[in-house]
Parts: structure tokens; C-alpha cells; sequence
């Protein structure tokens, strides 16, 4: 299940973010969070597992007939493809008007997710690479 970020969550989010290696700096973790949180067209999620348990967290800009994940991150004991696929389709049921589509840091994990799911690569956009 996604929750989207608020100020509440702020602990929970930090500690996920900090796992990932660009988010070691405080300043920085800091300004992303500040980012999420300014913009109308992006969003900070956060993803609680079957038991209920904060497990990871998603960033996303949004467009009009896409999403982009700019960030995935799940803690360690629970970072599974199974997870990350179960993310993405919370993620997929938030903004069913829109595809899902992936930074170049995690456009592979996309596009298996996405074939996971039946859309093969004849089915993508002309304009989507594929990677």
C-alpha cells in the first residue's frame, strides 16, 4: 500500500532514503525531501509491506500521460523483485491514467516490471526506449 509522504513520515522517509548511497548527506537528503514536497507535480510515497510495516519508499514526477519514478527504494531485509514489482503496481493503481516510466538509473527494472505484466516492447511508445 502507498501512503503519500507527509511531515509525519518525515523519520521514516530519511531512514529509507539513507540507505540509498546518494542520500548519505544530510544537506542533500534534506533538499530532495524539500523538492517532493514544493512541487505540484511530484510526489514522495511511502509503501508499507503485507504485515503493515513502512518497507520503502517511491518518487515520482508526474506529466501528462506518464509518471516517472525517479527513486525506488526498499530496506534491506525486504528488497525482493517481488517487492519492487508489488510497489510499482501500487504504484500503477494510484495513477491508472498513466504509464509508469522509469529514469535511466532504473528504466531496467521498469521495463521487466512492465514485461512482467504482459506489455511486451512491440506494445510501448514510439518515443520510450525500451531500456
Amino acid at each position: 500500500m502507498l501512503l503519500k509522504y507527509r511531515s509525519d513520515y518525515q523519520k521514516i522517509a530519511m531512514g529509507i532514503l539513507s540507505l540509498l548511497p546518494s542520500y548519505k548527506d544530510w544537506d542533500r537528503l534534506q533538499r530532495e525531501l524539500t523538492w517532493y514536497q514544493t512541487g505540484t507535480d511530484r510526489a514522495l510515497y511511502l509503501w508499507k509491506d503485507q504485515n503493515d510495516d513502512f518497507a520503502g519508499v517511491v518518487g515520482t514526477e508526474q506529466a501528462d500521460q506518464y509518471v516517472v519514478v525517479r527513486l525506488l527504494s526498499l530496506i534491506p531485509d525486504k528488497q525482493t523483485t517481488a517487492n519492487t514489482w508489488q510497489m510499482l503496481d501500487d504504484l500503477a493503481a494510484t495513477v491508472p491514467q498513466q504509464r509508469v516510466m522509469g529514469t535511466l538509473a532504473n528504466a531496467k527494472t521498469i521495463a521487466q516490471w512492465e514485461y512482467h505484466h504482459g506489455q511486451a516492447h512491440s506494445e510501448r511508445s514510439a518515443t520510450d526506449s525500451g531500456q
